[in-house]
């Protein structure tokens, strides 16, 4: 991974947008959407606590310098077609609001993004952003029914995965969350025992890329590929072989065959 996916928040917020054209009118778009206040003059945008800025310019030697200006003024520039001269890149944006999937390339392929993006909106329901929206009303519930976050998620995850109380795949879970909080289920434990074949992650198994995903602590024999490793959450504990290792939540251990 090369670049560190971010949501930036600019609702309200000033953001330098310079340039003409199909390009910057896309540009202009995409920050509309999000609630940007476009400023169209470097300085102007330099004195209102601009933090980010889009160029468009078509003449390459004009956003190089325009882009190397404002770097210098502190923001974080992004310049179309020239992935060179960007500190961050736009990517193809699922909007499900309020979840949000982006798919990026690093400034690779916008083509590929795009296409992901589209195959991504036919597998993913609308009613995403209700279940959302409804997960965040029943946040303090939550919180009372389960003290520590490790039992939240570990519950929310049973529930909102396939087959669970709140599946996402299925229509009208968003009305469900009441009632599955009311029932006090309780997410999964246990250690679990996982013999790799590789260290291709595409062979993972279903099973094996879920228990990856919940993790809480993810014990390995050194052998154990770092792309393997990466499959689980980022704050798990991982742990080699040998260790001592916690008991309480979900303890995936990982031998290569």
């Amino acid at each position: 991974m090369k670049s560190l996916p971010l949501f930036h928040r600019i609702a309200g917020q000033p953001v330098i947008l310079l340039g003409e054209g199909d390009a910057a009118d896309a540009k202009q778009r995409l920050i509309e959407r999000a609630g940007g206040v476009i400023v169209r003059d470097i300085a102007e945008g330099i004195d209102s606590g601009a933090r980010l800025a889009f160029i468009a310019h078509e003449n390459p030697a004009m956003a190089e310098g325009d882009a190397i200006r404002l770097r210098c003024a502190g923001l974080l520039v992004n310049v179309v077609d020239r992935p060179e001269l960007c500190d961050f890149t736009t990517p193809s944006i699922l909007d499900r609001d309020p979840v949000l999937i982006a798919v990026g390339t690093g400034g690779a392929s916008a083509g590929l993004a795009k296409i992901l993006r589209l195959r991504l909106e036919r597998m993913l329901p609308q009613r995403l952003g209700a279940l959302a929206r409804a997960l965040e009303d029943a946040r303090d519930g939550m919180r009372a029914r389960w003290a520590s976050v490790a039992d939240r998620r570990r519950a929310l995850d049973a529930a909102l995965d396939e087959g669970g109380e709140l599946d996402l795949f299925r229509a009208g879970s968003e009305a469900k969350v009441r009632d599955w909080l009311a029932s006090g289920a309780e997410g999964q434990s246990g250690r679990f025992e996982i013999v790799l074949t590789s260290n291709d992650p595409e062979d993972l198994t279903l099973r094996a890329a879920r228990l990856l995903g919940q993790a809480d602590v993810v014990v390995h024999d050194t052998g154990v590929a770092p792309e393997i490793l990466a499959r689980a959450r980022a704050d798990a504990l991982r742990m080699l072989l040998g260790s001592h290792v916690p008991t309480s939540g979900i303890v995936v251990v990982l031998h290569l065959a």
